[in-house]
C-alpha cells in the first residue's frame, strides 16, 4: 500500500488559500472521480471543510497528487507549495484518525469533524472511489474516533467554533437575553450555534436558508422564524448579531446591503461572525462603522481559552490514535503477506505440475519408473531451493547477518 495524503488546514494557509482549494458540494463527485483517476487502484476521498482540504489516495504518487489539485483550482505552485503537508503509509493512517477524533481541529476534540469525514465518505462511495483498503481505512477511523470520546474526556468542554462565536457574541453584548440574532445557513454549525444561543437565553432568532423547509426544521427545534435568503434584506436591519456558515461559492451580505441596514439601526452596533468557507460576508464589511466583522480565523483567542481542560484528554488520545494505526498497518502488512505466500505457492505448483508433466510422459514412454520418480525428485528439489540458496550465498559474501538470520529462520534451519 502506498496510502498518502495531501492538505492544507488552518495551520498551514490563510483563509483566502483555503477559499480557493476548497472544493464546493456540487463539484466534489466529479473532483473525486478525476482524482481517483491519479491513484493506481481508483481509490480517493477528499475532505473539504472551512479549516482544511485533504486528499486522501491509496497508491498513488505525492508529486502526482499535488500536481491534480494545483491544476485543479488553477493555482500557482509558488503559493501553493509553502502551504502543503504531504503524509504517507502509518504517518498518513494516524493523521486521518487524529483528524475524525478532533485532535488537529482550530477547536481542540470538536465533533462536527467526524460527521465531515464521514459525509466526505459517503460522498466518495457514491462516487465510486473507494476500494477495500480505504474501505477499511475509513471504517477503523470512525471506531477510532468513537473510542476517542468513550474513553477520555476530549469532548467533555464545550469548545468549537460555534461555541467561540456565541462566547464572543456574549462578550460584546454582556448579555443576550435582549439581542436578536440573524443566522445564515442552516447546517450542522449554524445548528450548533443557534443551540449555544438558546442555550444563553437570546431573545429571538431568524434563520435565513437557501431552501426554506430547511430552516423550518431547525426553526421548530429552536422557536426561531424560518426565511430565504432573499429575504435576509427585510432582516437584516432588526440583527443585532449575524453570524454566517454557508456553501454558497459567492458572497451572501454585501456592504451595501449592510450599510443600508445599518443606517435603518441608526447605526447600533452590528456584530457580524463569518465562519464560512469560503466567505460569506464580504470582507469590505469590516470598513464600516458600527460593523464589527470577525472571520473564523479571528476566533483562535476565544478558543484557545477554553482549550487548557483538554489537553490532558487529547494526550490520551493521541496514544490511541498511535495504537491504532500501528494495529491497521499491521492489517495492511498481512494483506501484503497473503499476496505474496498466494504468489509463492502459485510459483511451486506450477513448477511441480510442469515436472509431474515430465514424468508422466517419461513413463508412458516406457521409461524405468525407479529412474523417472529419483529423476522428478531431483529436479523439483533444485528447483525449489534455487532461489533461497542463491539469497543464503548473497546474504553470506556480502556478511550481511541479520539477512542471514533471517533466511535460515525462515527455511527452518535453526530449529532445535
Amino acid at each position: 500500500m502506498s496510502l498518502v495524503i495531501i492538505g492544507i488546514n488552518h495551520k498551514t494557509a490563510t483563509v483566502d488559500l483555503r477559499e480557493k482549494v476548497a472544493f464546493s458540494p456540487d463539484r466534489i463527485h466529479d473532483a473525486m472521480k478525476s482524482l481517483a483517476s491519479r491513484t493506481r487502484t481508483g481509490e480517493a476521498v477528499i475532505v473539504s471543510t472551512c479549516n482544511r482540504t485533504e486528499l486522501y489516495c491509496n497508491n498513488a504518487e505525492k508529486e502526482d497528487i499535488i500536481e491534480w489539485l494545483q491544476d485543479y483550482h488553477d493555482l500557482e505552485r509558488s503559493d501553493l507549495m509553502p502551504c502543503i503537508y504531504a503524509y504517507e503509509e502509518q504517518v498518513a493512517v494516524q493523521h486521518l484518525m487524529r483528524v475524525a477524533s478532533g485532535l488537529d481541529s482550530l477547536v481542540l476534540g470538536e465533533p462536527q469533524i467526524l460527521g465531515q469525514v464521514k459525509q466526505a465518505f459517503v460522498k466518495a462511495k457514491e462516487a465510486g472511489t473507494i476500494a477495500l483498503t480505504i474501505d477499511r481505512l475509513f471504517q477503523n477511523t470512525f471506531s477510532v474516533a468513537k473510542k476517542v470520546r468513550t474513553e477520555t474526556e476530549i469532548g467533555a468542554a464545550a469548545v468549537s467554533v460555534a461555541f467561540a462565536a456565541v462566547s464572543m457574541a456574549k462578550h460584546i453584548f454582556s448579555s443576550l437575553s435582549t439581542t436578536k440574532v440573524l443566522l445564515i445557513g442552516a447546517g450542522e454549525t449554524i445548528e450548533l450555534v443557534a443551540k449555544h444561543l438558546k442555550d444563553n437565553g437570546v431573545a429571538s432568532m431568524v434563520v435565513a436558508n437557501r431552501t426554506i423547509e430547511r430552516a423550518q426544521a431547525m426553526c421548530a427545534e429552536f422557536n426561531a422564524t424560518a426565511i430565504t435568503l432573499e429575504q435576509i434584506p427585510d432582516f437584516l436591519a432588526k440583527a443585532d448579531i449575524v453570524i454566517s456558515s454557508t456553501a454558497s461559492p459567492l458572497p451572501i451580505l454585501g456592504k451595501g446591503m449592510v450599510e443600508k441596514a445599518l443606517k435603518q439601526r441608526r447605526h447600533q452596533p452590528m456584530l457580524l461572525v463569518d465562519i464560512a468557507v469560503p466567505r460569506d460576508i464580504e470582507a469590505e464589511v469590516g470598513e464600516l462603522d458600527d460593523a464589527f466583522l470577525y472571520t473564523v480565523d479571528d476566533l483562535h483567542s476565544i478558543i484557545e481559552q477554553n482549550m487548557a481542560s483538554r489537553k490532558e484528554a487529547a494526550e490520551q488520545a493521541e496514544i490511541i490514535t498511535e495504537e491504532q494505526s500501528h494495529l491497521f498497518m499491521e492489517w495492511i502488512r498481512s494483506l501484503e503477506s497473503v499476496d505474496s505466500i498466494r504468489e509463492y505457492r502459485s510459483q511451486s505448483l506450477a513448477i511441480k505440475d510442469e515436472l509431474v508433466e515430465r514424468a508422466l510422459s517419461k513413463l508412458s514412454h516406457g521409461s524405468n519408473s525407479e529412474q523417472v520418480i529419483l529423476e522428478l525428485a531431483n529436479r523439483l528439489t533444485n528447483r525449489l531451493i534455487h532461489s533461497p540458496t542463491q539469497a543464503l550465498t548473497s546474504a553470506s559474501r556480502q556478511g550481511d547477518l541479520n539477512t542471514l538470520g533471517q533466511l535460515r529462520s525462515a527455511l527452518g534451519l535453526d530449529k532445535n
